[in-house]
């Protein structure tokens, strides 16, 4: 931990410094071990009686873990007196690995002050940001619109040293008062507000009649309310109910939480809690009356079990008042988010398409690698679909010669994977995940800009519907992000159908809608690109498309609904238009919901075709009539690749989930489940 930096706040800041760190010799004191405890189910109509816990550490373990990381880390800094001031939370040789031409980012503190609540992301925001904290000291009294102002200076320092960088804002509760004060000050300034259950709704939360309780309860058991303990100890207290005695479990989790708590009492004593009440009602009364002024591209990140302030209702609230405005609702999450540890603040940025080393947003430059979390995520979301249907990938090799496995795809790019695009592109995840986890080949597909756009969000059951495909690289389909996707090296996930063909009507199964004019063969040959061929079925079995209008309901049906003009017109009225030189229905590619009814899966088949090689063929495919002639070939051997897998799986003496479940039952789930013969 690195110590702080000071700087009077009437002066414009310098960069933020750091301090020596401890003496040698000079002992760290640690906070006495937590004891771990498990409940006993032996009885029901008796307390849990305490046990050892197993070795594997549960839920409540590692929250107590990083409460108490968080304690000892504040235990350093508590006795710091003076005025507020930034401090960095790494030293400059943990920022190993910074990505070039990373943006600031300050982190503004909740109604504690510490400046710590970032301790759980520290390491993984320091490679996206050059990071820094503010720290405002127990005993500090600097009122709001002071806070304001060092913050604005900071802000205005750092935009003079990097002009065409964003500067990010994330506050907590009162911080993000702050974090929105700064903004309508400053429209001129390039700002990101990441806002973590904000302090606008102060007025309409539980701290308000709070406040006013605070006078009449003695110190130190302020601390001891229902509101604080939540706020200190994430949801410890709603764990109560998971155990048959509550009483005992309370006693646990006090028992555990103790030396937090009493050092806790220390840094946020009545005389402290009761000033930032004030502040945090002053806060929002200013803030509220200025948020028609805030330009800055915000993101609002609320807490659905937040025991504090009414979050998730004030984030519908702050998306429609500001102007460019996103949000994430975390309905099993408290008011301390940040310190919960299945909340990943660096992903829930990069999902949302919120992370940017520039003015605008650059999808693929700006993209940053996954990480082995964010991958099994992805593997996660799709491993009831992996299970059902067990998907088989097969390549085909320079010769001709077609194998079980991906030993056809080259290892190398620029490679451009062109295929068709089966029912609600359900295909995608077992594709791009299974590639990844067998040859470590990381795909970036070209998509559809509904999944890119704010007002599409608003439209969709979860907000973050789409993060997870531009965690794993998803970008808009344009010829721009395509040309440097190539010139990068990349693998390209293609579809020439798009939209139309993954919003198929009844009757149009395996049938693609390529559009004349030979759109990526002229962009591939320039890079020298290989393109690959592909074919997939099994998903259109999946869904049962011949049933009766009563069960389903493609396009064509839904026209004919009242009413439906409305919803049609939301759909696609902000929505970037794809291919309106082209003619027919491949025009325009309108976005439109698909009602299906599953049936009990089969299994899926992916083939990838033989290689075509565009490398020294540049000049020759700079003839629309040779260009035009390699893209119907393309076309011509993905057809190719679905015949032969629609008549291939009729082999399959597995391609039904029954005898898939049996082999599993005999071999066991991991064994590899035979399929026909190539």
């Amino acid at each position: 931990m690195a110590a702080l930096a000071s700087t009077p706040p009437t002066l414009t800041p310098p960069r933020p410094s750091f301090l020596p760190r401890r003496p040698p010799g000079c002992p760290r004191r640690r906070a006495p071990p937590f004891p771990r405890y498990a409940a006993s189910a032996s009885s029901r109509n008796r307390a849990p009686r305490p046990r050892p816990a197993s070795p594997s550490p549960d839920a409540t373990t590692v929250r107590r873990g990083v409460m108490r990381e968080y304690v000892e880390a504040a235990r350093e800094m508590a006795p710091d007196g003076g005025p507020p001031r930034w401090f960095a939370p790494l030293d400059p040789g943990g920022a190993g690995g910074r990505v070039p031409g990373a943006p600031t980012l300050l982190y503004l503190p909740g109604i504690d002050g510490v400046g710590l609540g970032l301790i759980r992301h520290h390491e993984r925001l320091s490679k996206m940001f050059e990071m820094w904290c503010l720290h405002i000291p127990v005993e500090d009294r600097t009122p709001f619109e002071r806070l304001v102002e060092y913050v604005e200076r900071t802000v205005k320092s750092d935009r003079s040293r990097a002009p065409d960088r964003p500067v990010y804002l994330v506050g907590e509760s009162v911080g993000a008062c702050i974090a929105l004060a700064v903004a309508a000050r400053n429209r001129d300034i390039d700002l990101v507000l990441i806002l973590i259950n904000p302090g606008t709704s102060f007025h309409k939360s539980r701290l308000h009649s709070l406040s006013a309780f605070l006078d009449l309860v003695p110190d130190p058991f302020h601390l001891s309310t229902p509101q604080f303990l939540n706020f200190l100890t994430g949801n410890f207290m709603k764990m109560s109910s998971t155990f048959d005695g509550a009483g005992q479990a309370l006693s646990e989790i006090t028992t555990g939480l103790l030396p937090s708590l009493m050092f806790l009492a220390d840094i946020l004593p009545k005389e402290s809690i009761v000033w930032k009440m004030k502040m945090l009602r002053t806060a929002s009364s200013f803030v509220n009356s200025r948020l028609h002024a805030v330009k800055a591209q915000s993101l609002v990140l609320a807490s659905g079990n937040d025991e504090l302030l009414p979050s998730h209702e004030e984030a519908e609230r702050l998306q429609g008042t500001l102007e460019k405005c996103r949000i994430r609702h975390f309905r099993d999450n408290g008011h301390k988010i940040l310190l919960e540890d299945e909340f990943d603040l660096a992903t829930t940025i990069k999902g949302a398409g919120y992370y940017r080393r520039s003015r605008q947003t650059d999808f693929v430059s700006d993209y940053l690698p996954l990480t082995a979390g964010e991958l099994e995520k992805a593997i996660d979301r799709d491993r009831v679909l992996n299970f059902a249907t067990d998907p088989v990938m097969l390549s085909t090799l320079p010769d001709g010669k077609i194998v079980r496995g991906l030993a056809g795809l080259p290892r190398e790019g620029p490679v451009v994977l062109v295929g068709y695009h089966m029912l609600m592109g359900f295909e995608l995840g077992p594709l791009v995940t299974g590639v990844l986890r067998n040859t470590g080949i990381h795909i970036r597909g070209l998509a559809h800009p509904f999944m890119f756009s704010e007002s599409s969000e608003q439209l969709m059951p979860d907000s973050s519907h789409f993060d997870l495909h531009r965690i794993m690289g998803a970008v808009p389909v344009t010829p721009v992000n395509f040309y440097k996707l190539l010139s990068e090296k990349n693998f390209v996930l293609l579809y020439p159908g798009g939209a139309r063909e993954a919003l198929h009507r009844k009757g149009e199964e395996y049938k693609l809608f390529w559009p004349e004019q030979s759109e990526f063969v002229r962009m591939a040959s320039r890079f020298g690109a290989t393109i690959i061929p592909f074919g997939v079925v099994g998903e259109d079995d999946l869904c049962d498309v011949s049933a009766s209008f009563k069960v389903l309901l493609d396009y064509n049906d839904l026209l004919k609904l009242p009413f439906y003009d409305i919803l049609d017109k939301k759909l696609n009225e902000d929505g970037l238009k794809l291919r309106t030189d082209s003619t027919g229905e491949i025009k325009n590619q309108d976005m439109h919901p698909v009602v299906v009814t599953p049936k009990v899966p089969g299994r899926f088949y992916f083939i990838f075709g033989k290689p075509i090689e565009t490398r020294g063929r540049e000049k020759e495919l700079r003839a629309k009539e040779k260009a035009q002639h390699l893209y119907l070939h393309v076309k011509s051997e993905v057809e190719s690749c679905i015949d032969y897998l629609k008549e291939k799986r009729e082999e399959d003496p597995y391609r039904s989930i029954l005898p898939r479940l049996l082999y599993q039952a005999a071999h066991g789930p991991g064994a590899e489940i035979p399929t026909f013969e190539p």
